[in-house]
């Protein structure tokens, strides 16, 4: 039963009150019950008002963060069982209320629920830990939570965590034997094991793994309980709105003042992992280019240290593990989009901002034409330094002074490189989209007001007026899709490479919860810092009326593409926003034409012959059946043989292919080179990118 909003406000208000002239201490949550009324309150109002969708907190809320937070905290369903779920179903259509009236019992109860299914596992830890288990016996595992049911008794739960641990030890055994094989290869006779020590090693650091992911749910605060769920409450608005604890406000904080010393990736929570959401250019993982977005990160180890589960951790705490001093060394196990296992070593370093910034390039086609090449990895601007008339660096300038100087060459086209460019300060996406046409609107933003603002490009200057290639991927995003967008929409571009970029056509604002306190003069700041909300409060849509949002930009001549299988994009997001349409702006295409379904015949042609291609496509192929067959043998020579079938996949798709991709002028040989000795090399990696390739004789067609 639903309680009156206004008489909602009034209780909440007392209740408030109340607290704070008490004074009280903790609850018997053992979290500040007066600081959880405060959030619900101020979290669910902020929600409410400034989200851009404004969607009603009722019942239907209600059951999709029941759902949501069920999923989080549980993902792989191997701590609750069916009775469980039973037992708390009764708050399936309550969360609302509980919102409502500053009293949150659900996280609360479900967390007791959970933890003391923990105490039963790690009992069944021990009794594994003194046993022998069967390694050739043929059994099959799982691994789609999406295809699996809670257990209905804990017998069941037990056997899943038998099998989960027997596939676990035998991996961690394969891998011992490979850095066994690896020693005796290297003469290090004393450090040889026996196949028996090598099994014992592997059970022990196994079990010994899987007892500190429990050890972890086992000491988890209510303040961790509580702050999980009101992210949960802000997920259910979409997966960009969430809550920021304290400590993670000052993470936050940390990252946009640009101090990235680390690995150089932006990490998010999701389903129970830690998903890698953008690389940084620049930073060490962008120069070591193994780690991918849309990575999950199994596992984090200091060195050669022994590896941390990470998964149904915190993002905090899993960052902690990650982040670390320059020059240290941090090995990474992840599964990749495609569903592979990599372990990634990773010497963590500062971000090179030179890395950052545009790369030009002057490419030479099969037919000895020049064409002009200019890679734009992020859409910086130095907002601190263009304060008071400051000349902070951008990117529209860089792109500005790199078309002129390429002016100086008799070019035939030119190649804007946007794959992996994760977005940045929207005015250049808008400018950089103004330096190719006249003048004329770039895109529109509506507001959580129903408003829509046009941003024009005023210059009437045309920096460039030959033809254009854009070349995005699955990773191109935000401020990314708008240049790539409005491009296309003047029929100023042909867009080339995957099916379509990453989806992501909101904007997000960043409230500080402090400055919300309710109640002027009543003495609520005790509670500070409350953290902030990160909140979904605009969404971009095309000159043509089209939302970028979920679809993105659909290329005009796609590509094969090795991650065409993987769901990757804002599209597979639980609770993402709609894709929808507003009224289209006049707008004047560019005055010369081309043929695209002559460009797209001639291209399908060349791409069949392909050997490249040919690879690329057939590693999509094996991803796709490797994403699809997810009951997985777990005896000893099926996963061998499956190891096997891995490392020859990843072989149909080079390192260079991939890092053509991420392009850049830095060397990967660690000595130091002259500048026009990082161009080659930059110019030499992009001659042999298949993609830029096509893209050459894409334009060569064109003209």
């Amino acid at each position: 039963m639903h309680i009156k909003r206004s008489s909602i406000a009034v209780v909440l208000f007392l209740s408030l009150v109340t607290c704070v002239s008490a004074n009280m201490n903790k609850a018997e949550t053992g979290y500040d019950s007066g600081k959880a009324k405060l959030l619900s309150y101020i979290i669910a109002k902020q929600l409410s008002e400034s989200h851009y969708s404004h969607k009603p907190i009722n019942d239907s809320f209600s059951e999709k963060a029941f759902k949501l937070y069920i999923e989080q905290v549980d993902t792989r369903k191997r701590y609750f069982i069916q009775q469980d779920i039973d037992v708390l179903e009764a708050y399936r259509q309550v969360l609302d209320d509980e919102l409502a009236t500053g009293r949150i019992v659900f996280p609360t109860v479900a967390e007791e629920i959970l933890k003391e299914r923990v105490r039963q596992i790690l009992g069944f830890l021990d009794e594994i830990e003194k046993k022998d288990l069967n390694y050739q016996s043929k059994e099959f595992l799982e691994v789609d939570p999406d295809k699996l049911s809670f257990c209905s008794t804990l017998i069941e739960l037990n056997d899943r965590w038998r099998k989960t641990i027997t596939y676990q030890i035998i991996l961690k055994y394969l891998d011992l034997v490979d850095i066994n094989d690896a020693k005796i290869k290297d003469d290090a006779p004393t450090q040889n094991k026996t196949d028996a020590e090598l099994w014992a090693e592997a059970k022990e650091k196994t079990i010994k793994s899987n007892r500190e992911l429990l050890d972890r749910i086992i000491k988890r605060e209510n303040k961790d309980v509580f702050d999980l769920y009101f992210s949960i409450v802000a997920n259910v608005f979409d997966p960009h709105s969430t809550f920021m604890p304290p400590t993670e406000k000052e993470d936050f904080d940390i990252h946009m003042r640009g101090s990235l010393e680390g690995i150089g990736a932006v990490l998010q929570e999701e389903d129970g992992f830690i998903k890698v959401m953008r690389i940084i250019p620049g930073g060490a993982a962008y120069r070591q280019k193994q780690l991918q977005a849309s990575d999950i990160i199994l596992s984090v180890a200091q060195s050669d240290d022994e590896p941390v589960d990470i998964t149904d951790m915190r993002i905090r705490d899993a960052v902690r593990l990650i982040r670390g001093p320059k020059g240290s060394k941090v090995l990474l196990t992840v599964k990749t989009a495609e569903g592979k296992i990599r372990r990634i070593p990773i010497i963590r370093d500062v971000v090179e901002l030179e890395e950052t910034f545009v790369k030009t390039a002057l490419l030479t086609s099969k037919d000895n034409e020049k064409f002009a090449y200019v890679k734009i990895p992020t859409f910086y601007r130095d907002f601190e330094g263009t304060k008071y008339g400051g000349g902070g660096r951008n990117v529209t300038d860089d792109v500005k002074k790199a078309l002129q100087d390429l002016k100086k060459e008799k070019t035939h086209g030119l190649i804007v490189d946007l794959r992996n460019n994760g977005g940045g300060a929207l005015v250049d996406a808008v400018r950089i989209a103004g330096l190719f046409i006249e003048t004329g609107p770039i895109v529109q933003i509506k507001t959580n007001e129903d408003k829509a603002e046009v941003l024009y490009d005023y210059d009437k200057d045309i920096y460039y007026d030959g033809p254009i290639a854009v070349l995005i991927n699955r990773f191109s995003a935000s401020a990314s899709e708008i240049l790539a967008g409005a491009l296309q929409d003047y029929k100023r571009a042909i867009i080339i490479g995957s099916k379509h970029s990453y989806g992501k056509g909101t904007v997000q604002t960043l409230i500080n919860l402090d400055t919300k306190l309710p109640f002027l003069g009543i003495n609520l700041a005790k509670y500070k810092p409350l953290g902030a909300l990160k909140v979904t409060t605009q969404k971009f849509y095309r000159v043509n009326g089209e939302s970028t949002q979920r679809k993105g930009v659909v290329s005009d001549i796609i590509l094969p593409d090795r991650f065409e299988f993987a769901e990757t994009g804002e599209q597979y997001m639980e609770n993402s926003m709609p894709w929808d349409t507003i009224a289209p702006i006049d707008y004047t295409l560019w005055q010369k034409q081309f043929n695209l379904k002559s460009l797209k015949t001639m291209s399908s042609s060349r791409i069949k012959n392909d050997e490249d291609f040919a690879r690329i496509e057939k590693a999509a192929m094996e991803s796709k059946k490797r994403l699809e067959h997810t009951l997985v043998a777990i005896d000893l020579d099926s996963v061998r043989k499956e190891r096997e079938a891995v490392k020859e996949d990843s072989s149909l798709t080079t390192d260079s292919l991939h890092a053509a991709e991420t392009a850049n002028s830095s060397g990967d040989d660690g000595k130091e080179h002259t500048d026009e000795e990082q161009q080659q090399m930059m110019v030499n990696q992009l001659q042999e990118d298949p993609y830029v390739i096509e893209t050459l004789s894409i334009l060569h067609d064109l003209t």
